[in-house]
């Protein structure tokens, strides 16, 4: 089988040819290699070990040979530069982290293994996860395939890129604001984030605890529910905030019509509820015209729409903007020189060594966002601050179950604007900040959402549809998607050249 044959290769696809010995998991895995290393110009990975990558394919090859079966085994994934992982260095885009060797593996890492997947490598993300440009990353910037001088989104801009490109037939990434959601939609891929909790924090290098959640990225819904399927499950003895709610087996549920549904109408019954402040002033017209003319087919399938409202959704930008970088000032703290990490070479004593280390070892953004932190949790402004969002918060949460008992799914843009050029922001950040205003809100409340392949704009440049849905209902959404995608060919769209 060609190289070519394997890079166009989903994972549902690619773990079929792999069982059926049409082609080797070592094979796929040396295939895949050398095509990322091809394109090292878009910037989408950052670390390699191709002994390892090959030793776990053998392995996977031979647990095959002994009869074993599995809808990952044997496929090769990249992992976000956000989950530790032994064998690779582990970075989270810094130079805070430049060379660390992790002594184990992440949950979600150690999940996909043991369900047979092979790790081609570590891929390219924003500092600590602070960023929704890919251009905060300490080893450059990643590059949009679609316009290479466009940036991917991030955080997980690097993730994005990996399964726009076929660099990798599907990878993890995390979503803290939108970071799953936002850079699925610049790069024409499938992203899930799922209910808060539901995938361990374990072994992720964390920014904003009450925030971070991982998630699969691939082609397709179908093979995001494959790998949401093993990464996700409880793991309280190791992450607190780990749900104690049995996983599930999110391919079966693709299955699994909705009741009234029929063949030519697979989403009959399904409301689907459009927030107006998703669709107002802000919001680029060919970005409102592709996700409007997605909807019309989601009509066609079945669905009714229903207009609903999240009226606190301005509010969600000054609300995220003040606890997650209060969550980073305290979480970031333990980066101090001292036991590992970055190091200033010299230094008069304890305090000027902590300085120099933290100067040298974070970025611009990452600094921002420890000042911020800092400032909103000192003494006489976390009540006006820190406390008053909490609050704000949890009205936020509430709109959407006001909202969720007038429909079933929520949906509108994953972003108000498609990819912006590499620079064009950089000395703004709360226009960078702005970028995230539709995502935000179901990250603030702990709800599930995705981010699907639903057109282009102007240039030719990739429209994400986003769905969010209820506590839980990770299956409803990709239920959705996969029902949408069964009608429609824009996830299959894949940048010219690759």
């Amino acid at each position: 089988m060609s190289q070519k044959q394997i890079h166009e290769m989903g994972v549902a696809e690619l773990a079929d040819a792999i069982r059926l010995k049409k082609t080797s998991s070592a094979e796929a895995a040396q295939a895949m290699l050398a095509r990322a290393k091809q394109h090292q110009n878009l910037g989408a990975y950052l670390a390699f070990n191709e002994d390892l990558t090959l030793s776990q394919a053998k392995a996977a090859d031979a647990r095959i040979a002994a009869g074993e079966r599995g809808p990952l085994l044997g496929v090769p994934l990249a992992h976000k530069d956000i989950f530790v992982t032994q064998g690779f260095p582990s970075t989270a885009g810094s130079k805070m982290l430049q060379g660390y060797q992790s002594p184990f593996d992440a949950t979600v890492v150690a999940n996909l293994a043991k369900a047979g997947a092979v790790t081609l490598g570590k891929l390219n993300c924003d500092e600590f996860a602070m960023g929704g440009s890919n251009e905060n990353s300490a080893y450059g910037v990643a590059r949009n395939p679609w316009d290479v001088q466009r940036v991917p989104g991030g955080s997980s801009g690097g993730s994005a890129v990996a399964v726009a490109a076929r660099l990798a037939p599907a990878v993890t990434g995390t979503d803290t604001g939108g970071s799953i959601r936002q850079p699925a939609s610049f790069c024409n891929v499938t992203g899930i984030k799922p209910t808060y909790g539901r995938c361990s924090r374990y072994g992720m290098i964390a920014f904003a605890s009450s925030l971070d959640q991982a998630g699969p990225m691939a082609r397709s819904a179908a093979d995001c529910a494959t790998l949401l399927t093993a990464m996700a499950g409880p793991d309280i003895d190791r992450d607190s905030t780990s749900l104690d709610h049995p996983a599930e087996d999110y391919t079966r549920l693709l299955g699994q019509p909705c009741e009234g549904a029929t063949a030519a109408q697979p989403l009959k019954g399904l409301r689907i509820g459009l927030p107006r402040e998703f669709f107002g002033e802000g919001c680029a017209p060919d970005v409102v015209a592709a996700v409007r003319a997605a909807l019309a087919e989601m009509e066609k399938l079945g669905a009714t729409l229903v207009d609903v409202s999240l009226p606190r959704t301005q509010l969600s930008i000054p609300v995220y903007y003040i606890i997650a970088p209060a969550e980073a000032s305290s979480n970031l703290s333990r980066f101090d020189g001292v036991k590992f990490g970055h190091r200033a070479a010299q230094y008069d004593d304890l305090v000027d060594m902590y300085k120099k280390s933290r100067s040298e070892g974070f970025g611009p953004e990452v600094q921002r966002r420890i000042m911020i932190g800092t400032y909103v949790l000192s003494h006489g402004y976390y009540d006006a601050y820190y406390l008053k969002a909490q609050q704000i918060r949890r009205l936020i949460a509430q709109d959407f179950q006001q909202a969720f008992a007038q429909c079933d799914v929520i949906a509108g843009p994953a972003a108000p604007t498609t990819a912006w050029k590499i620079g064009e922001m950089s000395d703004d950040p709360v226009a960078n900040y702005l970028a995230d205003i539709f995502t935000l809100p179901a990250s603030l409340a702990g709800l599930p959402g995705m981010s699907v392949p639903a057109g282009f704009g102007s240039g030719g440049l990739p429209v994400g549809l986003q769905l969010i849905g209820n506590y839980f209902k990770e299956g409803e959404l990709l239920q959705t998607a996969h029902a949408f995608q069964q009608a429609t060919d824009w996830h299959t769209k894949t940048p010219e050249g690759f």
